[in-house]
This record gives C-alpha cells, sequence and structure tokens, in this order.
C-alpha cells in the first residue's frame, strides 16, 4: 500500500504534571515508561506509526528543551523531521508549526496528527483504522477525529456526540460532528453515557494538510497571521529565528477549541480498537489490570496492605516495605525524594500539587 503521501506527527512537548512526582519538568511522562510496558510512551507511539506511514514521514514536534530527550529515544529521527517548540503553547500553535512544514514538502500531504501517551492494544486494527481514515480523505475534505466507544463516565476526556444518535456505537463509516463537550463533570458524564449517543475524543485527527491549513486560517488567524512567510522561512537557515519570533506573541489554544468546535468539516470516526489515554494517575489506576479484590493496584514488590480499598501503590524501591491500613480511594507515589499520599481523584491531585510551583519546592519539580 502506497503511503508516500501520508504522515504522520507526534506532538510531545508536554510537562507531564499530572504525573508528578513520577514526572518531571526536565523529564516528563512521555520519556518515561509509566505503563510498564517495556517502552517509553515516546517510543511506543513512534513504532506503533512505523506500521502505518513510511519512517521519513515521521514528524515530531516537541519543546525545545527536550531535543535530546527526543535524539536519545528516536535515534534514527532525522534533524529535518524533529520540529521545535521555544514554548509549549498548546495543540493548536503545534498542529500549525507541522501543517505549515508539511505543505512545504508535499501540498498533497495527507497526517494524522496524534499525542505521545495513548496505549493501544490489538495494534493491526489500529493500523486498519488509520490505513482507512486516509484513504477517507482521498474523495472526502474532512477534518476527522477518532473517536472512542466510552466505558465509564471520565471526566478527563472530551465527548463527542454525532448526528445519527446511538447509530454512533454501530457505524462502520465516518459521520458528522453534531456537538463537542469538553470535561464534563461526573453527572453529566454520566448522562452522556446513559444516553448512548456519545464518544470520547481520543484527540487522534487524520486531515489533507490543505484543509486544515485552511480552516485553521479562518477560525484562528490570531495564530496563523504570526506564520506570515513560512513559504521562505521553514526549512531554512532563519527557521528557528523565525518561529521563535511567532511563538513568542501566540496565543496557548488546543486545536480542538481552536478549530474542531467551530467548524462544518468536522467529522468523527468510531474506531474499535482497545485505547487508552493514560495522562493521570487516575487513568493509570483504570488502566492497571492486576488489582486484588479490594481494587487495589500494588506496583511495588513489597506491601503489607489491611482494610483498604481502591488504592494504588507505586514505588519503585524494591526494598521497601509499604505498609498500609484503613485507606479508600487513595493513591501512594513514593520517589528518590518525594512522597505523595493523595486522594486518587485527578481534580483533587491537580489542586493539590500547584503548591510544587512555589519556589521553595523548585528542585522537586
Amino acid at each position: 500500500m502506497n503511503r508516500k503521501n501520508c504522515y504522520c506527527v507526534i506532538m510531545a512537548g508536554g510537562a507531564g504534571t499530572r504525573f508528578w512526582p513520577l514526572s518531571r519538568t526536565a523529564k516528563p511522562k512521555q520519556f518515561l515508561d509509566v505503563a510498564d510496558t517495556g517502552k517509553t510512551f515516546i517510543r511506543s507511539t513512534y513504532e506503533r506509526f512505523l506500521k502505518v506511514v513510511p519512517q521519513e514521514n515521521i514528524l515530531i514536534v516537541t519543546a525545545a528543551k527536550y531535543k535530546d530527550l527526543v535524539e536519545a529515544e528516536i535515534p534514527e529521527l532525522t534533524k529535518e523531521n524533529l520540529l521545535l517548540e521555544p514554548y509549549a503553547r498548546n495543540t493548536a500553535p503545534c498542529i500549525a508549526y507541522a501543517t505549515y512544514t508539511l505543505l512545504r514538502r508535499n501540498p498533497d500531504a495527507r497526517m494524522v496528527v496524534t499525542p505521545s501517551d495513548h496505549y493501544i492494544q490489538n495494534e493491526d486494527l489500529f493500523v486498519q483504522t488509520i490505513s482507512y481514515a486516509f484513504d477517507y480523505l482521498k474523495e472526502n475534505d474532512v477534518l476527522m477525529t477518532l473517536g472512542i466507544v466510552p466505558t465509564r463516565p471520565d471526566t478527563n476526556y472530551g465527548y463527542i456526540q454525532a448526528y445519527g444518535g446511538t447509530e454512533a456505537y454501530k457505524s462502520e463509516v465516518p459521520m458528522q460532528v453534531k456537538t463537542f463537550t469538553e470535561k464534563p463533570d461526573k453527572e453529566l458524564a454520566q448522562v452522556f453515557i446513559n444516553s448512548g449517543e456519545f464518544l470520547w475524543n481520543s484527540g487522534i485527527f487524520i486531515w489533507n494538510v490543505d484543509t486544515i491549513r485552511k480552516e485553521m486560517e479562518k477560525h484562528l488567524p490570531e495564530v496563523t497571521g504570526l506564520f506570515k512567510g513560512w513559504e521562505m522561512a521553514l526549512g531554512s537557515a532563519i527557521e528557528d529565528e523565525f518561529i521563535a519570533r511567532a511563538y513568542t506573541d501566540i496565543s496557548n489554544i488546543s486545536i480542538d477549541y481552536g478549530v474542531m468546535e467551530k467548524t462544518d468539516h468536522a467529522w468523527v470516526y468510531p474506531a474499535k480498537f482497545d485505547w487508552q489515554d493514560i495522562g493521570t494517575w487516575e487513568s493509570l489506576y483504570n488502566f492497571l489490570p492486576d488489582k486484588d479484590y479490594n481494587g487495589n493496584a500494588i506496583g511495588t514488590e513489597k506491601a503489607l496492605i489491611e482494610n483498604s480499598r481502591n488504592i494504588m501503590v507505586i514505588s519503585p524501591d524494591r526494598n521497601k516495605l509499604v505498609a498500609v491500613k484503613g485507606l479508600e480511594d487513595f493513591m501512594i507515589i513514593d520517589t528518590e525524594d518525594a512522597l505523595v499520599i493523595c486522594p486518587k481523584d485527578d481534580k483533587k491531585f491537580k489542586d493539590f500539587i500547584s503548591g510544587i510551583a512555589m519556589p521553595d519546592y523548585e528542585k522537586y519539580r
């Protein structure tokens, strides 16, 4: 199958703060093996897409400060396929940078855009899904999102409603998007699940580069306007200077909010492969398969657990005994220089670790 016009853009610039204290500013979660698969997130993502597009068609967009980490994980990546952002400015600027880069190289390019921290089983089905989406774009000028059939009222994901109601679950073809809802509260997420009309937004997009260019220039001129002159600058000796100037004033905005929620070209394709967005401790707990009869996920060799339910214990120290009694819905994350004991709730954890931003804790970030 000829994929010379098909490209993959891996977004790997996040700071990974929701996985603190394992994930640190100097080495965020995409460069860790949080899921204990034997490979880091970014390496797994790269190898997964080698099954979909040619190696020379895989680009990685990351923060300039993570350049060495990317090169260490993926030494075969060519210099021109590593796009470095001077600052993290969410997904819309990242995608704009990649879009203009690909337009300069190949105006007929089709691209899949993906985060670097997904865990996907049955990869053969994943490859079939992405390949079908690429083929669909030959005849259909749409901005496609992969939708995942939800298994629980998760508040960490966006939700997509397609025209066609409950048929969204059964469809084998892409459908036009009716509504996007970003990270609802627990009650609304449960309503979505009960209705049978909503899919999780996977954050994986497939589109023709010229289509996303036109839609970004229509809906996000404050972003795309800063790339004026890209035809001469990108791929040249002044690219770094050009990007640094563009990012100085660029907005911090997601592609979902900036384009997908506004365009009439948004379509969703219900994906059937097993998917997990392991972006938080709570999502890791949901992912871990080996829980005991009390729902405890114990990620350490030595543990004494009594009268505790639905807790998660992570400790890489094989010689340390972790003893817990009387806790429910908590997590205990132990590292060399930090110990976290906190309710296993993403919102509470996010509020809790905001204190790490204080100057006194800079060395622990």
